[in-house]
């Protein structure tokens, strides 16, 4: 997960900004359980996390879980306010699996992927081969956007905002599904395309022929459409952070594997092209 705000920002995306870092003097002890790996997650956030196991999220889990020999465990908590303090500095799990690099809430490990967001369009529909956010076949057009994030600064700045339909950020996604609304309303015609966070909507969109995905790679604008995606893990806990570092970098194909079976559009770490399959 990134956040959702990514994720992940984003979600991100992605998770940055959901919550207060805690003081770094009171990140002293390492808290890691070592006889399980244990996890926080979002319990209703498909298609990263579910608590059905579901999310590709639960999958890295279960793989790194195998890989350490040991059982994977849950603390679900909703990605909404206070996820980080209630769960990973509570100490009642020891990693975060998908958080945006950067945010100062966590400490994050080597990024094992990279994505952006993404363009979704009705198939056939004269909007299906738009690939950047200043085709001028997107003036007038209903865009739907989550408010906040990266893409809504793009379409205010490109002169699209006034018509766009805005969907909410920071969610319980046990009750309310932001993403999903988007694409209900893009095949009902409420909206004529939508942007989300690539790992949302790659996978939501994925074996549906009645919709295209175009991930955006050639803005060039601020702010940053792509994000590379960490583990997020408790500050001071270096010798973990080391440790799952090294468990990405054996296992990365068997990741990416994952990831792009999942349906997540995966970019070079500057965003500018796909990452190619096997």
């Amino acid at each position: 997960m990134m956040g959702r705000g990514l994720a992940r920002a984003l979600v991100l995306a992605l998770v940055p900004a959901l919550g207060a870092a805690a003081p770094a003097a009171a990140q002293v002890a390492d808290l890691v359980d070592r006889t399980a790996f244990r996890v926080c997650a979002d319990p209703g956030n498909a298609p990263l996390s579910h608590q059905d196991g579901s999310g590709f999220e639960n999958k890295l889990a279960a793989m790194f879980g195998e890989k350490l020999g040991v059982p994977v465990t849950y603390v679900w908590f909703p990605m909404v306010t206070g996820f980080i303090r209630k769960t990973l500095q509570a100490g009642r799990c020891d990693v975060v699996i998908g958080y945006a690099q950067g945010d100062e809430m966590v400490l994050n490990t080597n990024h094992y992927y990279v994505s952006t967001h993404v363009l979704i369009a009705r198939a056939g529909s004269e909007l299906a081969d738009v690939d950047t956010l200043t085709d001028a076949r997107l003036l007038g057009k209903r865009i739907g956007v989550v408010a906040g994030t990266p893409p809504a600064t793009h379409l205010a700045r490109n002169g699209l905002i006034a018509q766009a339909k805005g969907y909410d950020l920071v969610v319980d996604r046990r009750v309310e599904n932001p993403a999903g609304d988007m694409l209900a309303d893009l095949q009902s015609g409420e909206i004529d395309l939508a942007i989300l966070w690539g790992p949302i909507g790659g996978p939501l969109a994925k074996g549906n022929d009645a919709l295209v995905v175009t991930p955006l790679l050639k803005e060039t604008a601020t702010p940053r459409l792509f994000y590379r995606i960490t583990m997020g893990v408790r500050a001071g806990e270096d010798e973990w952070k080391h440790e799952l570092n090294s468990l990405i970098r054996r296992n990365q194909a068997e990741i990416d594997a994952i990831l792009m079976e999942a349906g997540v559009p995966l970019v070079d770490d500057y965003g500018t092209r796909l990452k190619p399959a096997g």
